[in-house]
């Protein structure tokens, strides 16, 4: 035997075992800042931090008729928020409020071979100032030398939050290198009310949104169909439509009484609907799913002085 007959085989035996592979499980962690974008700003949605805990479930019985993939997953994370500065020496000048949200959930993703998917999820959270988001950003700002906060007893009062959602995505067009897909989105709870709908291009080499990092779907028991690619590597926008019914960020616990004159707490009215623009780039191989994304937000009240932006970025670790 040669030696390019050699190689040759010892290639194909390595492509195959590439595709054959699969992982069921995968751990991540996801940090949100404004400062990824090196706009030198400090505002609005100014931090988050995410942990992540996904599970592929067996497809049985008549289910895999049409049902491709099934995911658990669990997550916990923090988010926080600013005014238009992290000095606030007067309530006046707090146009979105200090305030953030602590909560643990859990999702079920069903993706289907006609590459739809719905995921649905539950949250049990809090805001105010038992989500720690205060502490956290003193922490972060005096050990790395930053500036002194100053506005935080303004923040919206402790409430308890329970919120449910549900997510909806589908192809719609696709050609070489390039694809295109519907998102939109629909949350109820005592913290978070409204709804989104926007289309998702990406550019580049992907694989089909039942097992995709496009739908948190990385992760799969027996991968059925082959996939388009080895690895995925490309970049995507995602331009959304958001209505906001309701936001505790903004405005405080649902059932919580806002008119005592002992609180400091400011609150404001939310913009109703908000546009959002997202651009990004994904790679995952066989173990690592690695993305960076930048998202640009129109107003969230109708007092804020400026729009606002922030980068976040993800890694994955899968495993058996």
């Amino acid at each position: 035997m040669n030696l390019k007959l050699i190689l040759l085989l010892i290639f194909l035996s390595t492509v195959t075992c590439v595709f054959a592979q699969t992982h069921r499980n995968e751990i991540g962690i996801q940090s949100d800042n404004d400062s990824y974008l090196l706009q030198e700003s400090d505002n609005y949605y100014t931090d988050g931090l995410f942990f992540y805990y996904r599970h592929a479930l067996k497809v049985k019985g008549n289910d895999s008729s049409f049902l491709q993939n099934k995911i658990l997953g669990f997550e916990f994370g923090q988010k926080i928020f600013n005014p238009q500065s992290g000095v606030i020496t007067d309530a006046k000048f707090i146009d979105r409020p200090f305030a953030g949200y602590l909560y643990v959930g859990s999702t079920l993703n069903f993706l289907y071979k006609d590459e739809s998917n719905i995921k649905i999820s539950a949250q049990l959270g809090v805001v105010g100032p038992a989500s720690g988001a205060e502490g956290v950003q003193n922490f972060v700002h005096n050990t790395f030398g930053f500036y002194h906060i100053q506005g935080w007893q303004y923040q919206v009062k402790n409430d308890a939050e329970l919120n449910l959602s549900a997510e909806y995505n589908k192809l719609l067009a696709r050609t070489n290198g390039v694809d295109m897909s519907l998102s939109a989105y629909a949350d109820l709870g005592t913290g978070f009310t409204g709804a989104g709908v926007g289309p998702l291009f990406r550019f580049g080499t992907f694989n089909q949104l039942f097992n995709s990092a496009s739908t948190q779907s990385t992760a799969i028991v027996t991968n059925r169909v082959t996939p388009l690619h080895p690895h995925e590597f490309f970049f995507y926008y995602k331009p959304q439509l958001n209505y906001i019914a309701y936001d505790a960020t903004i405005q405080g616990g649902l059932f919580e009484n806002h008119n005592d004159p002992n609180s400091l707490e400011v609150l404001q009215t939310p913009e109703p609907f908000v546009l959002s623009n997202q651009l990004g780039v994904t790679y995952t191989s066989n173990r690592w799913i690695l993305d960076f994304n930048a998202t640009f937000h129109t107003y969230d009240t109708k007092i804020m002085v400026y729009l606002h932006q922030w980068g976040a970025i993800t890694a994955i670790y899968r495993f058996n």
